[in-house]
């Protein structure tokens, strides 16, 4: 384009010196007419050019010296590591490792065995370790790719949260335990009179010794929940070890749960038998609790349906799904907080604490898993429990076993 223009730009430039030199004009004259005929023929093949593409800009390598000036002031404990080599570490994490651990292998740097676990796990990202720098402390660790070579570890100190939690814990434990002395001693004096020979046989003494045993029991219930529950936050970070088999356990509560009144209702489908490693205790009382909100809420004439399969290959699922009056999309969020009812008066009523989904959702996430409630207003809740499955020798699940369970 350029190199076609300056041709007939130069044509007539010279035209114009010659006609001029034609005219007599003085040299000094034509030179300088010549030389402004030549700029502008200049201005104007630059202005009929197209713009030059912007340059791409190139991007500059990441490098250790660029990420430790990012790093190096963070009040986190940051690590860089090499494959298993610790390349760089910020003031915070020297002075929590020492101040030798760059060049160290970060297994040696760690000593710590989950957080070696987590180091030769691709696999995982975060992992809650015990004891990292002194005895008792709580940390979790955060790892990120950077590259194929690089990764970031993110060190955060959870001490103090677990300190507040614990003693929030240990007030429970202890208020529960000592509500239960006094309550125990009310319900023994009160089935004491029921059954003896005195003369509070009168329609208003029963009355009133039937609210009493009721009352007091219903606080028997919630001291009980309460007790579980500190349970449950005092070892969350204790992850189960116990192998169970889920089947036979899910089978068990949900019938203990239904019990004779209202065994007729339990529908009970385990299409496999799963093996898990959980804590026995409170895995029945998930199945028990779900099975019993599922009992209260439900129709009085409608089955509630149980059943145990697997999910993704390498999850066994318990579902618990009722046919009752369903439960607002607006109130599902708030299902696991504590003592929220969707129906106070009903939930007292039937015995309910208001404690029996914040319990199973504690009990849930201690065992790594996952907790989920669907419901449709008019037809029924479904609640699914997601829990991974035990590993067993050669690193695989142990397979399903069709099983089919009705009543």
């Amino acid at each position: 384009m350029g190199s076609s223009q300056n041709i007939p730009i130069a044509g007539i430039s010279l035209a114009a010196v010659t006609f001029l030199a034609l005219l007599g004009l003085g040299t000094d004259f034509i030179i300088a007419l010549s030389v402004l005929t030549v700029w502008v023929g200049s201005l104007l093949v630059a202005a009929g050019r197209p713009p030059e593409p912007p340059k791409a800009k190139v991007k500059q390598p990441l490098t250790l010296e660029s990420i430790s000036d990012l790093i190096e002031n963070s009040s986190i404990p940051l690590v860089i590591t090499d494959r298993n080599t610790i390349a760089l570490a910020n003031d915070a994490a020297r002075k929590m490792l020492g101040q030798h651990v760059i060049g160290q292998d970060t297994r040696v740097a760690l000593r710590n065995p989950g957080a070696v676990e987590l180091l030769g796990d691709e696999s995982r990202n975060e992992a809650i370790v015990r004891g990292l720098v002194r005895r008792g402390d709580i940390w979790q660790i955060n790892r990120q790719m950077i590259d194929d070579r690089l990764a970031m570890l993110e060190f955060i100190n959870q001490t103090a949260e677990a300190d507040i939690s614990r003693a929030h814990t240990d007030f429970v434990a202890n208020a529960s335990h000592e509500l239960r002395t006094p309550l125990a001693a009310i319900l023994g004096y009160v089935e004491t009179l029921q059954e003896g020979d005195g003369d509070i046989d009168t329609p208003v003494a029963r009355k009133f010794l039937g609210i009493i045993e009721r009352e007091a029991k219903r606080m028997q219930a919630l001291v009980s929940d309460l007790m579980s529950l500190s349970r449950v936050e005092a070892e969350k970070h204790d992850l189960p070890t116990e192998r169970i088999d889920l089947a036979s356990l899910v089978e068990r509560a949900a019938r203990d749960a239904a019990g004779p009144a209202r065994g007729e209702r339990l529908a009970l489908d385990l299409a496999a038998e799963p093996v898990v490693a959980g804590d026995r205790q409170q895995l029945e009382q998930v199945v028990r609790n779900l099975v019993d909100n599922a009992m209260k809420y439900g129709a009085d004439d409608t089955p509630v349906r149980v059943t145990l399969d697997l999910a993704q290959g390498d999850l066994a699922r318990i579902a618990v799904v009722d046919e009752g009056e369903g439960i607002a999309p607006d109130q599902i969020p708030h299902l696991t907080r504590r003592f929220y009812r969707t129906d106070p008066g009903r939930s007292r009523a039937s015995g309910g604490t208001g404690l029996g989904l914040a319990i199973v959702k504690h009990i849930v996430e201690r065992h790594r898993g996952r907790l989920d409630i669907t419901s449709q207003v008019g037809k029924g809740t479904r609640v699914v429990v997601r829990l991974p499955l035990a590993e067993i020798e050669g690193n695989t699940t142990v397979a399903p076993e069709t099983r089919q369970l009705s009543q």
